[in-house]
């Protein structure tokens, strides 16, 4: 996208209603579904329309409030939008009180929708056993590297597809995984059958497209297609064709299956308290990219799609 594409504008900041409090954003973070909420196509929850603030996932502390739940000075992870001031509801859905200690890109990363998504895809919807081989795309990337953590710790062994070879030997190097595949630089086929003897059992994929279709023609039998986001395809401006190596989910008894991991967020706490586990003992880390100041949103969008980026991509909001 472009930066003409928005526009950094003045307003007064409204009355609050009941329910409803006044943060003051610190950090905003940037995901891929970002993009997709500013597509008119049909998603899970409705677009961001022309006119309005990009929405997107936020830390800051509470200003003001009109809400018996959430207080004064209270640090929130909340949809903070693109700005520098947010009015936002009390749900808890919405509106999450965090101890005052936490650091907000932990929070945001590992303990917020990234690592709430990798832990569901793999568990829930991957069911991943221990031994078995796990593949997962965009791997250097918010969720992908949570996922690949999660699954050595679950005992699998693993591989990362990522699009340079610093990202592949933070891979290897850094997080410990058996295998990555630099997908601009590799033939992707070729060094799945290498790294993937006994096939692929589950897929946790990023990224659709080829690297999607790739790994099809490598499943092994009744493995798992997790679908977690698309990225390859979200600045397209038609749908991309169907991966021509589909129907090796027929002659491998496959299953692929997508998810949204808000559907679980009534675990929220138990999932928690199992990652904040893993951190605390070191076999979880967490990594982020910052950029500087609310003007450059823009351009931290943009690096979710040049690849420019390693980890979590933040706004620190001065």
């Amino acid at each position: 996208m472009r930066e003409d594409d928005f526009v950094h504008d003045d307003a007064d900041v409204p009355e609050l209603g009941v329910g409803e409090v006044l943060v003051r954003t610190d950090w905003i973070g940037i995901d891929a579904t970002v993009r997709t909420w500013l597509s008119k196509a049909e998603g899970y929850i409705p677009p961001v329309e022309i006119g309005e603030v990009v929405r997107s996932s936020g830390i800051g502390h509470v200003v003001a409030s009109r809400s018996d739940k959430v207080a004064e000075g209270d640090l929130v992870s909340t949809l903070t939008g693109w700005q520098e001031y947010a009015v936002v509801g009390d749900d808890p859905m919405l509106t999450t009180v965090l101890p005052g200690d936490m650091d907000p890109l932990a929070a945001l990363g590992v303990f917020g929708a990234n690592g709430l998504t990798a832990y569901v895809g793999l568990t829930d919807v991957g069911r991943v056993r221990e031994g078995e081989t796990v593949v997962v795309s965009a791997a250097a990337g918010a969720t992908g590297s949570i996922a690949v953590q999660i699954a050595k710790i679950l005992g699998c062994r693993v591989v990362g597809i990522a699009g340079t070879d610093e990202k592949c030997r933070w891979l290897v190097d850094g997080l410990g995984l058996d295998g990555a595949i630099n997908h601009r630089t590799d033939d992707v086929p070729a060094r799945l059958r290498e790294l993937c003897p006994q096939r692929v059992d589950v897929f946790f994929d990023n990224t659709g497209g080829p690297i999607l279709d790739a790994v099809l023609g490598r499943l092994a039998d009744h493995a798992r297609v997790v679908l977690c986001g698309a990225i390859s395809s979200y600045n397209d401006h038609h749908k991309p064709p169907g991966p021509p190596n589909y129907l090796n989910l027929i002659a491998r008894r496959a299953r692929m299956e997508g998810f949204i991991s808000w559907d679980s967020w009534g675990r929220y706490a138990e999932i928690m308290e199992v990652l904040g586990r893993w951190v605390a003992e070191g076999r979880l880390q967490h990594r982020s990219h910052v950029f500087e100041g609310l003007a450059a949103a823009p351009q931290a969008l943009n690096a979710m799609f040049t690849g420019e980026n390693i980890g979590k991509i933040v706004i620190k909001v001065p």
